[in-house]
């Protein structure tokens, strides 16, 4: 994820709970609490959701025993003897959906998820392999990262402490869905670009969004490709997911994974319009100086303070996704050179700027992704 200057003037209405298993009732029968993170971005929101049949639980923060205790003090002190009754995760990235597995077998109960998200989770869930198999290899060889750098990179990630153990089962959610979710019915608007298929839950009645990671209000959710689909197009599909949520209502109550509940869906899906459009003129810019430029030339252009080697892997992939979009939109040329990278120019290097992103469509339907 990447940190905005954020201009938008949001509206934030309550107070953040502490991540230790306090709770803020945002709606009536929706809390709002905090799982504790042990990192940069040190939470992740999770929602519950009062129903005649007990608690839905929105998300699940990372597999640590922090996390766990908080869930069990939430049990034991907030949920005014009902039972829970189901798990949504908004999405398979671990911090949403680490303690999946557990939730399920210490309350008994089912988990509800999108069909590619649940498959990606499972798909990922497997340990990194070393060495890298050589479709990853050619990946990073070809983006002109240094060697030494992607096996630190790698390193890192097969010591990662949070690799959970995976749910052997689902419910289905579907884009356009109309579900009922504790006393609200709740229809299932799907985000792309950050993950796969990615569950918003919107409200219509109420207007509140439980918007996971598709909408924060002051950090840009990570947009990237990776060497599983590496000619996808992400980006594309996030700035068509910010269309539909353009569709909504503007006075939206907007419940994020990340950062405190807000107001102002419109002013930051345009902030987060205009932040990718910088990033699309910064590369723009900095090829019409040197001509050329590999993926890793172009991540230092954008990301020049990099801390660890995660960010590396982050930042790699969402550089590739930036400079895919200019590529699909014919502002630039990709040639794979004898050496074996990929060098990108521009195709009319006297061209002033770059294409602009789409704006909302007034054709766009909030109910369906492409797939």
């Amino acid at each position: 994820m990447t940190r905005l200057h954020a201009r938008a003037v949001l509206d934030y209405p309550f107070s953040a709970p502490a991540s230790d298993g306090s709770v803020v009732e945002v709606a009536p029968g929706i809390l709002w609490a905090r799982m504790p993170m042990p990192m940069a971005l040190d939470h992740i929101n999770v929602y519950l959701l009062r129903g005649d049949d007990g608690w839905t639980l929105i998300d699940t923060g990372l597999n640590t025993q922090a996390a766990r205790d908080c869930w069990e003090h939430i049990a034991a002190t907030h949920l005014q003897g009902l039972p829970i009754a189901r798990l949504v995760c908004t999405h398979m990235h671990y911090d949403h959906a680490g303690l999946a597995h557990w939730l399920c077998e210490r309350f008994g109960i089912p988990l509800y998820m999108t069909h590619g998200e649940y498959f990606m989770m499972r798909t990922l869930a497997e340990p990194v392999p070393d060495p890298l198999p050589s479709d990853q290899a050619v990946f990073y060889a070809r983006s002109g990262m240094p060697p030494e750098r992607t096996e630190r990179m790698w390193k890192a990630m097969r010591g990662d402490p949070f690799m959970p153990p995976q749910p052997q089962s689902f419910h289905r959610l579907r884009g356009g869905d109309d579900i009922t979710l504790g006393s609200r019915t709740w229809r299932v608007v799907i985000g792309e670009g950050h993950s796969p298929e990615h569950a918003c839950l919107y409200c219509a009645q109420d207007e509140i969004l439980i918007a996971g990671d598709q909408l924060l209000p002051r950090i840009s959710s990570n947009v990237l490709v990776t060497s599983i689909e590496p000619e996808a197009n992400p980006l594309q599909l996030w700035l068509e997911s910010l269309t539909r949520l353009e569709r909504l209502a503007p006075g939206t109550l907007v419940l994020p994974s990340h950062e405190r509940v807000f107001r102002g869906l419109h002013p930051r899906t345009q902030e987060l319009r205009e932040h990718h459009g910088q990033q699309l003129g910064q590369l723009r810019d900095h090829l019409a100086e040197h001509g050329t430029c590999t993926a890793f030339d172009a991540m230092l252009c954008l990301f020049p303070r990099l801390r660890t080697p995660v960010d590396d892997m982050l930042a790699l992939g969402e550089t590739i996704a930036h400079l895919s979009w200019l590529r699909y939109s014919g502002v630039l040329r990709r040639v794979l050179d004898e050496d074996g990278i990929y060098r990108f120019a521009l195709t009319d290097p006297a061209a002033a700027t770059p294409p602009e992103t789409p704006e909302p469509s007034e054709e766009a339907d909030i109910s369906y992704a492409r797939h």
